[in-house]
């Protein structure tokens, strides 16, 4: 397939078409008619967008169709989002000020919980991180130092970081992998909730007890650990990566 050249190749502004014309009768149209911002992707974002669509929007088949790492991956589709009018781009986007003095971090060690404060704190305490299916969540170092919070989690109290201390603890235990879970339909020890997922590995850490209802919020957490590199964010299952 021939796309439309959205650039002028001598100035680089931004072409118009003016003439259309019926390749069956020969007849013209004339006028000035802009280029839709599907025809105005260059060929990387548009390559990209028909990955994601072929994927049906599973960034992480994106990712091994593309060959790309997942900050790779998730520039790209930064960029195409920007460059559909989507999203904003990132200098234009609004986020809360965050704080980050009182966040200490041990910088030498290999705690999930220590890694991923280092790395938010590196981005100014505010990261967008995306799921399994490329949905974004922003996430946002609280000012206590201690805890985060994502605007897919609208729970309280926010999240410690400590909380994946343990999802890694399962991991390792269970031989590096370990199935999600599923929170939303089940109590906290029902098939599906068990204590040996890692919902149910969140609830137990936030205090609940079995029998009692618990919030999901694994597809944010493994977002995160993917982010960091901790571990791989797969279907149904989290595999540690390191």
């Amino acid at each position: 397939m021939n796309r439309p050249i959205s650039k002028c190749p001598a100035c680089h502004g931004t072409l118009q078409v003016t003439t259309l014309q019926c390749p069956d009768c020969g007849m013209e149209l004339r006028n000035a008619f802009d280029l839709s911002a599907f025809d105005r992707l260059d060929n990387e974002q548009f390559e990209f967008l028909i990955a994601f669509l072929k994927n049906r929007g599973n960034l992480k088949e994106v990712q091994s169709e593309m060959k790309l790492s997942y900050p790779a991956a998730k520039k790209k589709l930064d960029s195409l989002l920007t460059a559909l009018h989507l999203s904003s781009a990132p200098d234009e986007a609004t986020s809360k000020e965050v704080d980050v003095s009182r966040m200490r971090v041990d910088y030498t060690s290999e705690l999930a919980s220590e890694i991923i404060k280092a790395k938010l704190k590196a981005h100014g305490g505010h990261v967008t991180v995306y799921t399994a299916r490329g949905l974004p969540c922003e996430v946002y170092a609280e000012p206590d130092g201690t805890t985060f919070t994502s605007d897919k989690l609208p729970v309280k109290p926010a999240y410690d970081y400590t909380v994946f201390d343990d999802i890694v603890e399962l991991l390792i235990k269970q031989g590096g992998r370990a199935r999600k879970g599923n929170g939303r339909n089940y109590k906290l020890g029902e098939p599906g909730c068990e204590e040996n997922t890692v919902v149910g590995t969140i609830a137990l850490h936030c205090g609940r007890t079995i029998g009692e209802s618990v919030f999901d919020p694994v597809f944010v957490m493994a977002a995160i650990l993917e982010w960091a590199g901790i571990a791989e964010n797969g279907r149904g299952e989290l595999i540690l990566s390191r």
